[in-house]
């Protein structure tokens, strides 16, 4: 069975045996899906016209390059504009690297924000910043994930903006992200579990890919899970076993969810990639990320509104056939390996084609798409030929939802170091996000003290919309 969210994951010891319920609440019946727990009923947010239906967010652990990929400087020094050469896009004025052409051939479709900003130079505290748009307490890289800190997008969309029950509204896959520890703002925190997406951790590329937890034991017939009573005992009895308070078995209008998700047939079609012809898999990459990107177009078109892909588990390392953006840990005298091996040719096949085939099945002016990384690198490249962290300066692609096409919004110096113009903070970029999908930025929600806070503290960059 899949492993859903482990409380070694994302909780702390206190809270072990209140996740174990969580989780497991179902897992007698081989249901693991993550929305059970009845969170604080709370009015729904005022709505502005949304632009966008759903975010495909691309989320690239460990910090790509703006410098090596949409913001090249090839008029800088050698040390700083690196190895890869320019060309032109599709878009005019926009360049991209030369090691990106098929990118370059959709740059008409995409927005650049040159100018991103912020101080956090550690991963999981940049990770937690990126995921959530909101500052974490301190820039440490031993930042854990606790009750205090801030849900992730995902969450804050299903609670804003509740979906119909039919399919999962926010659903996270292939990988928990670490660096250490888990890296906070991938789940609800004090929303509550009931706002959790879906966690899938297998492999969309996998000859075995599946989704046992939406499917029922064979002793187990579906008929009997719409007997609320004897779905109640059986949490019950397991609620029992752990010696866990009874609030916790608040499940009664979630059951209906569960059992609403298990029975349909749309959240079966959308995850059953085999239906895809073996042309448009081979276009997307055999490859996990590829994978996970196709089935996202899928999960979309399906209806779900928030789908996060997480490019690696880890932010990389001395491979160079998989793992994230984090350069800096070669020791060679070669430049960048794993960019030139791994990082570039799977960007350079995946990310147009997915963009294409969004515009091409009329999704994209619907479908707002983010690709970002917690960071940018350095503009100076290290003694180990590589860059290091760069918060300072990097670059966010937008598509769809209603963004410009073939547009650039703020710019950097002439080194790539620090924003030139109309700098943007996660903070923004937030605020942009939930403007796209019609929620107000300034919504308020409740953290577990029942203290309001604003689900964004930036403003939405209302200029990258046509």
């Amino acid at each position: 069975m899949t492993r859903s969210f482990a409380c070694s994951d994302f909780q702390s010891t206190l809270m072990s045996r209140r996740h174990a319920l969580k989780v497991g609440g179902l897992g007698l019946l081989g249901l693991t899906l993550p929305k059970l727990l009845q969170a604080e009923a709370l009015p729904p947010a005022p709505k502005l016209k949304a632009r966008a239906k759903s975010v495909i967010f691309l989320f690239q652990w460990g910090g790509p390059s703006h410098i090596d990929m949409f913001d090249m400087k090839p008029d800088a020094p050698e040390g700083i504009r690196g190895p890869y050469k320019p060309i032109s896009s599709k878009a005019d004025g926009i360049q991209v690297s030369a090691s990106l052409p098929k990118m370059a051939k959709v740059m008409d479709k995409v927005t650049l924000i040159r100018s991103m900003h912020h101080t956090m130079k550690n991963h999981n505290s940049a990770g937690y910043y990126a995921l959530t748009g909101h500052a974490p307490p301190s820039d440490d890289q031993r930042l854990r994930d606790s009750l205090d800190l801030f849900p992730g997008y995902a969450s804050i969309v299903d609670r804003l903006s509740p979906g119909n029950g039919v399919m999962p509204n926010a659903v996270s896959y292939p990988h928990v992200i670490s660096d250490g520890s888990v890296t906070p703002g991938q789940h609800a925190s004090f929303l509550g579990k009931v706002h959790d997406p879906l966690l899938v951790l297998q492999d969309p590329n996998a000859a075995s890919f599946a989704l046992p937890e939406l499917s029922l034991p064979e002793s187990i017939p579906f008929e009997r899970l719409q007997v609320r009573r004897e779905l109640q005992q059986l949490v019950d009895q397991q609620a029992r076993m752990l010696d866990y308070s009874a609030q916790a078995r608040g499940l009664d209008s979630y059951y209906e969810k569960a059992i609403a998700m298990l029975e349909s047939s749309r959240l079966r079609d959308a995850f059953n990639l085999s239906a895809e012809p073996e042309k448009v898999r081979e276009a997307y990459g055999r490859t996990s990320y590829g994978q996970s990107c196709l089935l996202a177009r899928r999960l979309v078109e399906a209806g779900t509104k928030f789908v996060t892909v997480y490019f690696s588990d880890t932010i990389g390392g001395q491979k160079t056939d998989g793992g994230g953006w984090d350069t800096h840990g070669f020791n060679n005298t070669r430049m960048f390996p794993i960019i030139d091996k791994y990082h570039l040719p799977i960007t350079e096949q995946t990310l147009p084609t997915l963009l294409t085939d969004l515009d091409e099945r009329g999704l994209l002016n619907d479908t707002l798409v983010v690709w970002m990384g917690e960071f940018g690198r350095t503009p100076n490249i290290n003694k180990n030929v590589s860059r290091d962290h760069w918060p300072q300066c990097y670059t966010t692609l937008l598509a769809g939802g209603g963004v410009k096409r073939g547009f650039v919004y703020g710019s950097s110096d002439k080194s790539g170091a620090y924003p030139a113009s109309d700098p943007v903070r996660p903070d923004d970029l937030a605020a942009t996000i939930y403007y796209a999908l019609g929620i107000d930025p300034h919504s308020e929600i409740r953290t577990g003290g029942d203290r309001p806070v604003l689900i964004a503290d930036g403003k939405p960059i209302t200029e990258v919309f046509a």
